[in-house]
C-alpha cells in the first residue's frame, strides 16, 4: 500500500473520470489533495465522498483556460502549506473530431489552451513548490494519439502531443536540478465522459472503470520510479 501521508496533492480535472477517481485513492493513501476542476457542484460531491471515507481534501474550482487562475491557484498552496508534493494532471479538453482540413479554429484555440499552455503553466509556477517538497512527483495523464496519429483525432492528438513534450522536457531538464520525478500515464480504454463523447456507441461496461487507472496511479506513486517515466495502463474491465 502506498502511504501519503503528512503529503499535499494536486488533482486537476478532479470533477469527474479518472481525476476524481485518483483523488480519492490520493486521499484514502493519506493525501490531503486540493481537487480542481471547471464544476464545483461536482467538486463538492467529490469532496465530501472522501470525508466520508476518512480522508482530507480542499476543493479550488479553477478554469484552466483563465489566464490567471494558475497563478492564483498555486499562491493559495502556498500560503497555506508552501511545498506541494504530487500534482496528477488529468485535465483536458476534447475538441470535435474531424479531419484536419475541417479543424474548428475556435475549439482547436481552447484545446490548446487547456491541454498545452495550461500544462506549461502549471509547471512555471508549481515548480518552486515541488522544489520545496522531499520527494515531489508529476503524474500526467496522456492519451495513445498523442504519438499514434489517428484519422479524424488531430487536434485533440496535436495538443497532446505538444503537452507530452513540454512534460518530457520539463523531467530532463530537472534531472540534474532538482528531485522531481514525472511519470507519463496513459490510461488506456477508459470509462469516462470523454470516452464517450468519442465513442458514443460503444458499451460503457466494455472497458474498464477510472477506477483501475487510478490504482495504478497509486501504486506507481510508491515506486521509485526513474524520470521520466513513461507507460501505458492495459487492465481489463
Amino acid at each position: 500500500m502506498t502511504d501519503l501521508s503528512g503529503q499535499i496533492a494536486l488533482v486537476t480535472g478532479a470533477s469527474r473520470g479518472i481525476g476524481a477517481a485518483s483523488a480519492k485513492a490520493l486521499a484514502a493513501a493519506g493525501a490531503h489533495v486540493v481537487i480542481t476542476g471547471r464544476d464545483a457542484k461536482s467538486l463538492e460531491s467529490i469532496e465530501e465522498a472522501i470525508f466520508e471515507a476518512g480522508g482530507s481534501a480542499t476543493i479550488a474550482p479553477c478554469d484552466l483556460a483563465e489566464g490567471d487562475s494558475i497563478a492564483r491557484l498555486a499562491e493559495a498552496i502556498t500560503q497555506r502549506w508552501a511545498k506541494l508534493d504530487v500534482m496528477v494532471h488529468a485535465a483536458a479538453v476534447l475538441p470535435q473530431l474531424t479531419a484536419v482540413r475541417d479543424i474548428d479554429q475556435a475549439q482547436f484555440s481552447k484545446a490548446l489552451t487547456v491541454n498545452v499552455l495550461a500544462t506549461q503553466a502549471l509547471i512555471a509556477w508549481f515548480d518552486r513548490l515541488f522544489k520545496a517538497s522531499a520527494d515531489p512527483r508529476l503524474v500526467y495523464l496522456t492519451s495513445s494519439v498523442a504519438s499514434e496519429a489517428r484519422p479524424f483525432w488531430g487536434a485533440y492528438g496535436a495538443s497532446k502531443a505538444a503537452a507530452e513534450n513540454l512534460i518530457a522536457s520539463y523531467a530532463e531538464e530537472a534531472r540534474n536540478t532538482s528531485k522531481t520525478r514525472v511519470a507519463i500515464l496513459d490510461p488506456g480504454a477508459t470509462r469516462t465522459a470523454m470516452r464517450a463523447k468519442a465513442y458514443p456507441g460503444e458499451d460503457p461496461a466494455s472497458v474498464k472503470p477510472p477506477e483501475a487507472v487510478a490504482e495504478r496511479l497509486l501504486a506507481l506513486l510508491g515506486e521509485r520510479f526513474a524520470s521520466p517515466h513513461r507507460e501505458r495502463v492495459n487492465l481489463s474491465s
